[in-house]
């Protein structure tokens, strides 16, 4: 079968090499023990009469862009490696299955030698067809270089082939979504220790568990005493007045339905327990260890939870006029 004709100036991008991409970092002992540890490996096994070498399956690790996309450093080639795979999307071959990569490795990287990698594309193959669609298998090779004062070293490969095709049966475009509802906060796990805690809320008191074997209070709730093992235990209603012990601002991920960003504190009660609660009407640059608040219990989810939130002590005198 002929080939289309749009594939020849695709064809004719086989044997390009695409720029370098260079590393932000040297090849460094911290990310080494990082990825050891994330990996379960003992990161001592990669340090050897003093001389640290890196794990040969972090090598593609050290020229990736970071957080945000694309972000390379200054020097890094600004062509687009897949310019083959983006031509292909712009003649209906949209859908992508079959990825496969393959690192191979010349020798091991040691620390402060700093990386590069340059991109081929390797091949294209005849079109085929499937039970998903038609298209092509896609066959891209980095090659990755250390720079050297007598000429920069091939240290390894990555190969990356996608199969980029043409659905045979493509998805009709779904009818018009019914309007997003409302996301709605996560409803606590109440278990037969903490039901008191939840009930209490809703009822507008702060209650927190006291062992009366010895008088100890302790929350999180639990069965058990953490002081004298006792399984005995009642409630005391705590005044909700308290300090800030520690806190943190949540930035990211902003998930719905909360603020962003989102002050979550570390109560110490003036009982002496302490519990993790939500900061109100203060600004997250505003939050101070040591902050005197006070408990407020606000209704969620039409009515559904109520929880235990603190808000500022001068903050709060301020609403309480207001309602007045």
């Amino acid at each position: 079968m002929a080939e289309h004709e749009w594939m020849n100036d695709i064809r004719a991008l086989v044997g390009k090499e695409y720029g370098r991409v260079r590393a932000w970092d040297q090849v460094n002992a911290p990310m080494i023990r990082q990825w050891c540890e994330v990996m379960g490996v003992d990161p001592a096994r990669y340090t050897v009469q003093g001389e640290v070498t890196a794990p040969p399956a972090m090598l593609q690790v050290w020229c990736m862009e970071g957080f945000h996309l694309n972000n390379y450093p200054p020097g890094s080639t600004t062509e687009n490696p897949y310019e083959a795979l983006k031509m292909m999307e712009a003649h209906g071959l949209a859908s992508v299955v079959a990825v496969n990569s393959e690192l191979t490795f010349g020798r091991d990287v040691r620390e402060g030698e700093r990386l590069y990698y340059t991109t081929r594309l390797d091949a294209i193959s005849p079109e085929k067809t499937t039970a998903l669609g038609t298209g092509y298998f896609v066959t891209l090779v980095m090659t990755f270089f250390s720079e050297q004062p007598g000429g920069d070293e091939d240290v390894g490969q990555l190969l990356f082939r996608v199969f980029k095709f043409r659905a045979a049966n493509p998805v009709k475009p779904a009818a018009a979504a019914p309007a997003p509802v409302a996301a709605k906060r996560p409803l606590p796990g109440i278990s037969d220790d903490t039901r008191f805690f939840w009930e209490g809320a809703r009822a507008g008191k702060l209650l927190i568990q006291r062992c009366q074997g010895c008088g100890l209070l302790r929350h999180p709730p639990g069965p058990v005493c953490p002081g004298c093992h006792s399984f005995e235990w009642d409630t005391v209603q705590a005044s909700g007045r308290g300090t800030v012990y520690s806190f943190v601002v949540m930035h990211y991920p902003e998930v719905p339905p909360f603020d962003h960003p989102n002050p979550i504190a570390l109560v110490e009660l003036e009982e002496g327990t302490r519990l993790i609660a939500q900061l109100v009407g203060v600004q997250p640059g505003q939050v101070r260890i040591g902050q005197a608040v006070q408990v407020e219990f606000n209704t969620f989810n039409d009515g559904e939870l109520v929880l235990p939130q603190f808000r500022p002590v001068a903050a709060a005198q301020a609403a309480q006029g207001v309602a007045a």
